[in-house]
């Protein structure tokens, strides 16, 4: 997978995309990914891609030009999916990052002061995502999020698929609780099938768990679980524990 990220920080982006996991991945050769500085297409000789918007509102807007050269010179003639990293898009879910995770290339486009020239986002943008209903000062952030939760699920990133399969939201449900060493910790224990050694037991108490903890903290993601009949029983029971 190739992604290429439009940026007016450039530094910042690279600094946490070659570390941990996403960085060790980028350096094997998993994904390819090359930061751009927006300031680098722009003909004003102070660097400047902004200016002030055609209305009352304060603040500075990017300009087209500069965004739309970036774009042109980075692709080439090549058609990757465009992002817009926008309070206005979609929220980012799991299964939208499972989705980008199949696509060949991507260009992330992050804005800053005041966003962007529409005319620019909508002669390139194929789509834009939000990582929350919350403004931040620019799209760095939010595209770090977006690549990190894309490039884990690509294969290579892990050891193995069941490192995210098993986690929250990958099937519409929250992670099983986790625990470690030590067995006992201030009068609380493990969990004893934990430490039984019987893994079809322990297959049954992590599906138990998922469900219990999907129910407690976030109930409304159960409506786009695939439900079975065993799933359905723990769900009555706790109503029925919750009206007495």
């Amino acid at each position: 997978m190739r992604i290429d990220i439009a940026t007016l920080f450039p530094d910042m982006l690279e600094n946490y995309l070659s570390q941990s996991i996403v960085g060790r991945a980028r350096k094997n050769g998993v994904f390819e990914l090359e930061c751009h500085n927006i300031r680098d297409y722009t003909e004003d000789k102070h660097r400047r891609v902004d200016d002030t918007p055609y209305s009352e509102r304060q603040g500075m807007l990017m300009q087209c030009e500069p965004v739309y050269k970036c774009f042109k010179s980075v692709t080439q003639g090549r058609k990757p999916h465009v992002i817009y990293m926008s309070p206005q898009g979609k929220t980012l879910t799991q299964q939208r990052a499972k989705e980008i995770a199949e696509l060949p290339e991507i260009f992330i486009l992050c804005g800053h002061y005041e966003g962007v020239d529409s005319r620019v986002l909508d002669a390139i943008v194929d789509e834009e995502i939000s990582i929350g209903d919350y403004v931040l000062t620019g799209g760095e952030l939010a595209a770090m999020v977006l690549v990190d939760s894309v490039v884990r699920m690509l294969e290579g990133t892990l050891s193995q698929a069941d490192c995210y399969e098993d986690e929250s939201h990958y099937d519409s449900l929250l992670e099983y609780p986790q625990y470690t060493r030590p067995e006992v910790w201030q009068g609380m224990r493990v969990p004893q099938v934990l430490l039984s050694g019987d893994h079809a037991k322990i297959a049954v108490w992590r599906r138990e768990q998922q469900i219990i903890t999907t129910y407690k903290k976030r109930p409304e993601l159960l409506e786009k679980a695939a439900l079975t009949h065993e799933d359905l029983a723990i769900i009555h029971k706790l109503t029925n524990d919750e009206n007495g």
